[in-house]
C-alpha cells in the first residue's frame, strides 16, 4: 500500500470501518437463527482440540474446519451470546473490506478504484446474508484467507528474500481458505485473472503450491461425495439448470448500481478503465459458477455472492474513479451508502428478525415452562428446536414431544407449542 501516505491510509481504513459498522449495526441486535444452533452444537465437538483429529479425517466437514474453530472459540469465550457472534461476523466483514482496498491498490488496472470499491463493498446490501447470518461465517472466512493470500501473491516483488516470505504466508493463507469452504477452489482462477499479461511467465510458476492444494481439496470433495449432505439432500446437482441460474444471478447482482456502472464504463467511459471493467465482470462470473448448480432455485442466495460482490465493487469503483476530480464521485458514493444503509436497517433487519422468531420464541417458552413441551407445528427441522433448547436453556431435547407429522410441516405459516398435559 505504498501508493498511499500512512496518514491518508489510516483515515481511509477508519472511514471504511465506520461505514461498514453503521450499515450493518442492525445485525448486532438479531437473535441467532435456525441453523446457528445445530452448527454451534457440532462445533463444540469438531472445533475443540480433542476433536481436531476427527474433523480433519472427515472428508465432508474438514473443508469447513475454520468455521468450526471460530465457532468453538466464540462458544468458549461467550457461551450463547448472540451479539458476540454477530460482532465476530461484522469484524470479519470490516477486515474483508480493508482487503478489497489493499488488493485493488496492488492491482494496477484496479488501483484508481481502490477506495471507491472498498467503500461500496463495505455497505453493499446484496451480500447481506453473509454478514447478518452467523452460520454464513464460512463465506467471510473463505474471503478473508483467500483475498489475503491473493494480496500476498500479488504484491510480493520478484526475486527478493522478503517476497518469498510473503508468498509462503500466502500459501498458508490459501490452505486456510480451502479449509473454510469447498468453493474456495474457485479462488485459483481469480489468481490467474489478477495476473498482468506481461507477468505471466514470472508469476504462473509461483502458483504451483496453490495448484497442489486445490488438487488435494478436489480429492477431498470427491472422497466425500457418497455421504455429503450437499450431494445427497437434493439441493445441489451437476444436472441442475445452471444455464438459467448463472445469468439470472449475474444480472441480479448487477442491480441496482452495477448496471449504471456498466453503462458509464462501456458507453461514455474512459478507455483506460475498460480492461479493468472486463476483469471485474469476469471476477463476478467466475465467483458465481460453483453456486450455479442449485436445484431449488435459479437465484443464488445472497450469502453465496459475497466473493462475487467484490468484483461488483471493483466495477462500481472504476466507474466512480472516472469522476473523482469532478467531486461527482463523492456525491454518488454518498447516495449509494445511504441507499444500502437504509435498506439494511429497515427491510433486511425485519426479515432476519422474522427468521429468528421461531427458535427465539421457543427458547423463551421453554425457559418459562417446566416439564415436557408439546410441539405441534414448528416450521423448522426438529434438530433446530432440539439444539436451540439444549444450548440456550440447558434442558434435554427429550423434553420436546413431537406430534405426528410435525417434522414435515416446514411450510406452516405459524409455529405452536404448549406445555404437555
Amino acid at each position: 500500500m505504498s501508493l498511499y501516505p500512512p496518514r491518508r491510509l489510516g483515515l481511509q481504513l477508519l472511514f471504511l470501518a465506520a461505514v461498514a459498522l453503521v450499515a450493518y449495526a442492525p445485525s448486532l441486535t438479531i437473535p441467532l437463527i435456525a441453523d446457528d444452533y445445530p452448527n454451534l452444537s457440532q462445533a463444540r465437538i469438531y472445533g475443540s482440540p480433542a476433536g481436531s483429529g476427527t474433523l480433519l479425517h472427515d472428508a465432508q466437514f474438514r473443508l469447513r474446519a475454520t468455521s468450526y474453530w471460530a465457532m468453538y472459540g466464540l462458544w468458549r469465550a461467550a457461551g450463547l451470546t448472540p451479539p458476540v457472534y454477530h460482532s465476530a461476523s461484522l469484524a470479519l466483514h470490516i477486515a474483508n473490506t480493508w482487503l478489497v482496498l489493499f488488493l485493488a491498490a496492488a492491482w494496477p488496472r484496479m488501483r484508481p478504484a481502490a477506495f471507491w470499491a472498498a467503500a461500496f463493498f463495505a455497505v453493499h446490501e446484496g451480500h447481506q446474508e453473509a454478514v447478518m447470518w452467523f452460520s454464513a461465517i464460512n463465506e467471510l472466512l473463505m474471503f478473508l484467507f483467500g483475498m489475503a493470500s491473493l494480496w500476498c501473491w500479488k504484491s510480493a516483488p520478484d526475486g527478493t528474500r522478503p517476497a518469498w516470505r510473503k508468498e509462503l504466508a500466502g500459501v498458508v493463507l490459501f490452505a486456510l481458505a480451502l479449509l473454510s469452504k469447498e468453493t474456495a477452489i474457485f479462488l485459483l482462477p481469480l489468481f490467474l485473472l489478477a495476473v498482468e499479461p506481461e507477468q505471466w511467465r514470472r508469476r504462473l510458476p509461483r502458483l504451483a503450491p496453490h495448484v497442489v492444494l486445490v488438487l488435494l481439496a478436489l480429492a477431498s470433495i470427491a472422497q466425500s461425495r457418497s455421504n455429503s449432505f450437499r450431494f445427497n439432500d437434493g439441493s445441489f446437482s451437476l444436472h441442475a439448470p445452471f444455464w438459467l441460474t448463472w445469468p439470472h444471478s449475474f444480472a441480479r447482482l448487477l442491480w441496482i448500481w452495477g448496471w449504471p456502472a456498466v453503462l458509464v464504463l462501456f458507453v461514455s467511459g474512459d478507455r483506460r478503465f475498460r480492461r479493468g471493467a472486463l476483469a471485474a465482470l469476469a471476477w463476478m462470473g467466475i465467483a458465481l459458477v460453483p453456486y450455479s448448480f442449485l436445484t431449488y432455485s435459479t437465484q443464488i442466495p445472497s450469502r453465496q455472492v459475497y466473493l462475487a460482490s467484490a468484483g461488483l465493487a471493483l466495477l462500481v469503483g472504476l466507474a466512480l474513479a472516472q469522476y473523482e476530480r469532478r467531486r461527482m464521485a463523492g456525491v454518488v458514493l454518498a447516495l449509494m451508502l445511504l441507499h444500502n444503509t437504509v435498506y439494511l436497517w429497515t427491510k433486511k433487519r425485519a426479515q432476519f428478525v422474522e427468521r429468528a422468531a421461531p427458535t427465539d420464541q421457543l427458547i423463551g417458552f421453554v425457559r418459562r415452562t417446566p416439564g415436557a413441551i408439546w410441539m405441534q407445528c414448528f416450521p423448522l427441522p426438529p434438530i433446530v428446536a432440539e439444539e436451540a433448547v439444549r444450548l440456550a436453556t440447558g434442558r434435554s431435547p427429550s423434553d420436546l414431544v413431537w406430534s405426528a407429522g410435525t417434522a414435515r410441516e416446514r411450510s406452516a405459516p405459524a409455529f405452536c407449542f404448549s406445555s404437555k398435559r
